[in-house]
């Protein structure tokens, strides 16, 4: 088949994983779109997409195409459009752009774990298992038919939030491969209907990330590394209004232990 012409919407080193692989399997970039200029994960894809001469489009123009016409015009009508870690409801005006399809790459199992929170709500509640899904893009967000969820084994007791995304964006970027790897075949993109799931919010996560006087060991150390994601403001405690962020022995060790790698590795 022809190179598939291809919008990418994203934002952090993922994204820009996902437009090499892209570029390597002979494809182009139609355009690259990002929430916004001050979002510091959006400037590895950002810059990425500019040394290639590559069209870059913000979240502000996506929504105002009258300001944007020569780029949408340079745009025309790509194969898919491809949302990858991106961080806002993508306006309908783009979902109807392509040929084939638009689609989201979610990095949580769905319909379980919607909205935010996926790596931290499951090490809260004890999941034994978790998933990365892609599924094609509605007009509500997370909630468009599923193309495939893709699970894997987790240890709850063991994971912070930053080791399980680090999992699971390998997982999501083989996830991707094997999507791209459908469409350049013809096959038929799977639709399944979700059904009922759970969608988790901002106010929601910092709820959740609030360590109590009264919460019992066990839970304070599942909520530090529930919320451990440096360089963001983990499980906390208030003090005088303060906010102070709690760590774990263990994870201290962990620093401690990768910082001397580093250290061996750089002399």
């Amino acid at each position: 088949m022809p190179p598939l012409r291809v919008f990418l919407l994203g934002r952090k080193r993922g994204a820009r994983l996902a437009a090499e692989i892209l570029l390597q399997r002979g494809h182009k970039l139609a355009a690259v779109g990002y929430p916004a200029a001050d979002d510091p994960n959006s400037h590895e894809l950002v810059e990425f997409a500019k040394r290639l001469g590559v069209v870059t489009v913000s979240h502000y123009e996506l929504e105002t195409w009258s300001v944007s016409s020569a780029k949408r015009s340079d745009l025309g009508e790509p194969d898919l459009v491809i949302s990858y870690l991106y961080s806002k409801k993508i306006p309908l005006s783009v979902i109807d752009l392509p040929r084939i399809g638009s689609f989201n790459f979610h990095p949580a199992p769905l319909p379980d774990l919607r909205g935010l929170g996926g790596y931290n709500f499951a090490i809260l509640e004890g999941m034994r298992e978790y998933g990365v899904s892609v599924h094609w893009l509605s007009r509500e967000i997370d909630v468009g038919d599923i193309v495939e969820v893709r699970r894997f084994p987790i240890d709850p007791e063991t994971e912070t939030a930053l080791t399980l995304e680090h999992r699971s964006q390998r997982a999501m970027l083989q996830l991707f491969r094997d999507f791209v790897e459908m469409v350049e075949q013809g096959r038929v993109i799977p639709s399944l209907p979700q059904g009922k799931g759970r969608y988790i919010n901002r106010r929601q996560m910092e709820e959740a990330k609030r360590v109590l006087p009264t919460d019992p060991p066990e839970l304070v150390e599942r909520k530090a590394r529930a919320f451990w994601f440096p360089p963001y403001r983990g499980a906390f405690i208030e003090i005088g209004g303060v906010p102070f962020t709690v760590v774990t022995d263990q994870i201290l060790k962990d620093i401690a232990e990768l910082t001397h790698r580093e250290s061996q590795e750089a002399g």
